[in-house]
């Protein structure tokens, strides 16, 4: 059931070896680094109690109450559910937070749908994936990903470098297999589990690899160490970099050393197929919680450039106007592939209804590929003062409040005071460490941009454009060869098709 946040809490005080700054940590959700991410994990527990936001957050199955977000995905309503749930907490941090287990469990579904691929292997591994899905269900842990090795020399195999650039088996045991290697994985280290997989098909010419392992770690297990980057918080005044200090999700390399990983948490094992089935459809629902997230992240620019304009009256101006549409454009696009993509939803072949996947694979292109040109637009709307504004200190000191008090005034709505914290959050948003972090986080934390198309490729469905042309050239059934086409998208087609009721295409 429902966890409170102290129960949270008390869970990642196991005795975890962690790291951060060269120094092992005492306590992980004490530590300053941590600590606001941790706090806010925490929060989003208590929600789930919370009179206020319970109803948003949970709903009962069987006379338990459960988080809305380990929900298995059966109808229309369950994706609204989940989308409304989220917005209910990036509204109440103030902030976007990607990894608040949302979005990775969604992995864990993907392997739902692959239950016969499983089966090929051993059949208690599709038996296992059913287990922990009812778990996390039932237990609420803080559910995390870990795909990303340290890569090593990517233009040879594994078994012609050191074979723990990518995480793989060396020993199996009555209780279970012995794994060795690393990951790099965001929230790892004050995460509660992790579904581990590959991250590239690099396993050499084998058909049953070492290497093509998957299974559900408990970041509490012996061997497992965390060494972390640095964190943004704490290293500068929370009132010049009001984000960094809030919002900063620490990542870290996660060392496997000889872990044991019992039989109940494998998921696959030395099998390629299995493998190779995960990464096609790792994101067939994570995607959209990612996505999402992109959305709020457009409002807090939007928000920015928009304060900035129009304290000083620029807002009235078209030049300005237009590139305030060029925001509004990107967010809505964002907008429109979500709501399309559960308006459209098709059923998985396990059963869950899955967002439409080309429509949600070209909404996380449009949202990754050109947040950095959005980033530019904010900024250029935000102004030069972003990187030239005093910081807080300077504000308050006797000696030079009254001259900054002055020339930071604009009016009786915009004093210094509000437009300093306005451009401390500006900066912080675009200009920042934590601004470049993010920025490169949006174009990786899922997969590379080459794979984001990648998936778009697969997805789309290219028969329509082939039957259009096929008709309108009137070219001769030969160029279509002998496959099955369709006339557009296959979800789209069911739902528009005037041949169908509306009931048969639900």
């Amino acid at each position: 059931m429902i966890r409170t946040g102290a129960q949270y809490l008390e869970s990642i005080r196991d005795g975890r070896e962690v790291y951060i700054n060269g120094e092992r940590v005492k306590d992980v959700p004490s530590h300053p680094m941590f600590k606001p991410l941790v706090d806010i994990r925490a929060r989003i527990y208590d929600m789930q109690w919370d009179a206020k936001t319970r109803d948003v957050m949970t709903f009962t199955q069987d006379g338990e109450v459960n988080g809305i977000g380990n929900k298995l995905p059966i109808t229309q309503q369950d994706w609204w559910d989940k989308r409304r749930a989220t917005d209910c907490v990036l509204q109440d941090v103030g902030g976007v937070v990607t990894r608040v287990g949302d979005e990775a469990v969604g992995e864990m579904w993907s392997l739902f749908d692959g239950q016969d691929v499983l089966n090929e292997v051993d059949p208690r591994f599709s038996e296992n994936i059913r287990n922990h899905i009812d778990k996390v269900l039932h237990t609420d842990p803080f559910h995390v990903s870990a795909n990303t090795d340290p890569k090593g020399d990517r233009s040879k195999p594994p078994q012609e470098q050191d074979p723990d650039m990518l995480l793989h088996v060396v020993k199996e045991t009555d209780a279970g297999i012995v794994v060795r290697g690393a990951k790099f994985e965001t929230a790892a280290a004050y995460a509660n589990q992790a579904f581990t997989k590959p991250t590239i098909a690099n396993w050499g010419d084998s058909a049953y690899s070492d290497y093509a392992v998957g299974f559900i770690c408990d970041l509490g297990s012996p061997g497992i160490k965390f060494i972390c980057r640095t964190g943004f918080a704490g290293q500068k005044p929370i009132e010049d970099y009001p984000v960094s200090n809030r919002f900063d999700e620490v990542d870290a390399l996660v060392i496997f050393d000889d872990v044991l990983i019992p039989w109940e948490n494998v998921l696959f094992y030395r099998h390629t197929r299995a493998a190779m089935f995960i990464r096609a459809t790792l994101h067939r629902y994570s995607a959209f919680a990612f996505v999402q997230r992109n959305l709020m992240f457009a409002d807090m620019l939007i928000g920015a450039a928009l304060f900035n304009v129009r304290q000083t009256g620029l807002d009235r101006q078209q030049a300005v106007q237009e590139k305030l549409s060029q925001l509004a454009v990107y967010r809505e696009g964002i907008n429109a592939h979500l709501t399309a993509a559960v308006t459209l939803a098709e059923r998985s072949p396990g059963g869950l209804l899955m967002p439409n996947q080309s429509l949600l694979y070209a909404g996380r292109v449009l949202a990754c590929s050109q947040l950095h040109e959005i980033m530019h637009i904010a900024r250029e709307l935000c102004g030069g003062q972003i990187c030239v504004t005093p910081d807080a200190a300077a504000f308050a000191h006797p000696d030079t409040k009254p001259w900054l008090d002055k020339f930071y005034t604009v009016n009786e709505d915009w004093v210094a005071d509000d437009r300093r914290k306005l451009l401390a959050f500006a900066r912080d948003i675009l200009n920042s460490d934590h601004a470049g972090h993010r920025l490169t986080f949006q174009l990786f934390a899922q997969s590379p941009p080459f794979a984001h198309l990648a998936a778009v490729y697969r997805n789309f469905d290219w028969d329509g454009p082939l039957e259009l042309v096929k008709k309108s050239a009137g070219l001769s059934d030969r160029v279509l060869g002998t496959a099955t086409r369709t006339a557009g998208d296959s979800a789209i087609s069911r739902w528009f098709d005037p041949s169908m009721n509306r009931a048969a295409a639900e």
